[in-house]
């Protein structure tokens, strides 16, 4: 995980280490409008089309859309969300909810920092072998500054990496659960960020970012409370004997 100290575009956020994680299922594609207005019933996106990545959410948005669509489809809501109480690793946020993650639950969740890299990165197939989500050559798998025209373009019309996923690099950047922070030089299994912090990590840029931005290392951040047109979000479950059309397990 991370960059090596000669990658185009790194900063030194990127500190390279050893991490191990665990089989998960990872969308193929970032939610689209279609996918988040049946759940949530509202779209706040800017940019409309059924197909195009929803954007305009907040890390709260996305958190809450995943424990819907547990619900709805019977499985068990990642998340414990409590509105009355003030969570006190978080630092710097308008919005300060107490939201705790029950790793044994079978519902939606948004991916690790650690789970968003190994999959954009290929997995075990191509780890740290290309600079984008499957190439070197940025256009093949991104919509970004160069090529998209100012807006979000529909899920998928980019080809996908080595593991069939779709729009890791580009489109729009998608929230992470962990907390941001420096990376550790230890090694780790299933780290799940920082302890405390203000801001959320967000992964794999956006329509509006230069190619330093939408490498499989870049790391970035926001505040979990607010929201941008650059910024969507992609969902995962922990690894089970189900297969699904929609879903890649990642090994």
């Amino acid at each position: 995980m991370g960059s090596p100290t000669y990658e185009r575009g790194r900063n030194n956020g990127e500190r390279p280490h050893r991490v191990t994680v665990n089989p998960f299922f990872m969308g193929k594609y970032q939610i689209t409008q279609e996918e988040y207005e049946r759940v949530m019933e509202t779209n706040p996106s800017l940019f409309r089309g059924s197909n195009l990545p929803v954007e305009n959410v907040s890390w709260f948005d996305a958190i809450e859309y995943c424990n819907r669509r547990s619900q709805l489809e019977g499985l068990t809501p990642a998340y414990t969300i409590n509105i009355f109480r003030v969570d006190l690793n978080n630092l710097n946020s308008t919005t300060r909810w107490l939201v705790t993650w029950n790793r044994e639950a079978t519902g939606y969740r948004l991916p690790t920092e650690a789970e968003w890299e190994y999959a954009a990165k290929g997995g075990d197939e191509s780890p740290g072998a290309f600079l984008f989500s499957g190439t070197n050559i940025q256009s093949e798998v991104a919509w970004y500054a160069i090529n998209s025209g100012s807006s979000t373009h529909p899920v998928g019309t980019k080809d996908a990496n080595s593991l069939g996923l779709y729009d890791m690099s580009g489109n729009v950047w998608e929230w992470c659960w962990d907390w941001y922070g420096d990376y550790t030089a230890r090694e780790q299994t299933d780290p799940a960020g920082a302890p405390v912090g203000s801001h959320r990590v967000i992964r794999g840029g956006s329509w509006y970012d230069s190619a330093a931005y939408i490498r499989s290392a870049a790391r970035y951040f926001w505040i979990p409370s607010t929201w941008s047109t650059g910024i969507g979000f992609r969902i995962v479950r922990s690894a089970l004997p189900e297969n699904w059309t929609e879903f890649l397990l990642i090994r």
